[in-house]
């Protein structure tokens, strides 16, 4: 009996382990904005992707270890291999792939506080990054704007200041109207502001306001994460930032310390039930807006 319990046991810890294994297995998803711009997610900040015959055009690159799942979406939608590759800011899970498609003859453009970042070790989340080897750094980087001319379009790539980062980017495909935000916008969501990095609560108010002056009725937004998104979706993302911005300098200027703003549910309790999720809650939103407010 006792033989037959552990042979089960086993059994049961297989099925587990197989069942765990087919949960982490990384699907990538490809969604159609115009004939010529898709969204691709898979384990990661979403992934733009221009395509025609001059090449095709690439925002973000996810991780590493899905390159070959990535390229393998890609050429079910076109056969032109990728030219350019964007990168919106130096987080890995937009940049992990980056050494994989340099070799396959990507050209890495980006702001130059990601080339900066990239190049060192680098504190994130509390822990340390190491430095990313050579062949995964930008060759091309900007400090303010950059247009790119190709497949018929004028792309428009933006630096945004100390939003998520120090070295953020919006990508604005000008004649099809879609905008790639990167992480400075979180569909639906707080957003993570990465203090550490440059990022800051009024930054990301300034990010939010600069492409809905870019944007129409019709615009396409794409996000660093979850859903393609647009212009009423933006400015009710906006003005969440801007109320609990507001109200957290209030509780600072009364002379509330951290720990206090940090339990004090007032401050984002409309918010709570349509924006929190599990990456950043609503006591680690406010936590790091009151951390911004101080910083900067």
């Amino acid at each position: 009996m006792k033989k037959v319990k552990v042979q089960l046991s086993i059994l049961l810890l297989l099925i587990a382990t197989v069942v765990n294994c087919q949960k982490k297995e990384v699907v990538i998803t490809t969604k159609k904005i115009t004939d010529q711009i898709y969204m691709l997610r898979g384990k990661g900040g979403n992934i733009g992707l221009f395509v025609g015959e001059d090449g095709t055009f690439m925002i973000d690159d996810q991780f590493a270890t899905i390159t070959p799942k990535i390229i393998a979406a890609i050429k079910k939608i076109t056969d032109k291999p990728v030219k350019y590759l964007v990168n919106t800011h130096w987080h890995g899970d937009h940049t992990g792939g980056n050494e994989n498609m340099q070799k396959q003859g990507a050209v890495i453009v980006s702001h130059e506080n990601v080339r900066k970042r990239m190049s060192v070790d680098a504190l994130v989340r509390g822990k340390t990054k190491k430095a990313s080897p050579k062949e995964a750094l930008p060759v091309l980087t900007f400090t303010k704007d950059m247009m790119f001319h190709l497949n018929g379009e004028d792309i428009l790539i933006s630096h945004v200041h100390n939003a998520h980062t120090d070295g953020d980017a919006h990508i604005y495909f000008t004649n099809s109207n879609v905008i790639h935000m990167g992480d400075t916008y979180f569909q639906g969501k707080f957003p993570y502001i990465d203090i550490d990095s440059g990022g800051s609560i009024n930054g990301y108010i300034a990010s939010a306001e600069k492409a809905i002056l870019m944007s129409d009725d019709e615009t396409v937004i794409i996000p660093g994460h979850m859903n393609l998104s647009n212009k009423k979706e933006l400015i009710s993302f906006k003005n969440m930032l801007v109320v609990v911005r507001d109200r957290v300098k209030k509780a600072i200027d009364s002379g509330k310390k951290l720990e206090e703003v940090k339990v004090d549910k007032s401050i984002t309790e409309e918010y709570v039930k349509d924006f929190n999720w599990g990456f950043i809650s609503d006591e680690k939103f406010r936590t790091s807006v009151y951390k911004s407010l101080k910083k900067h």
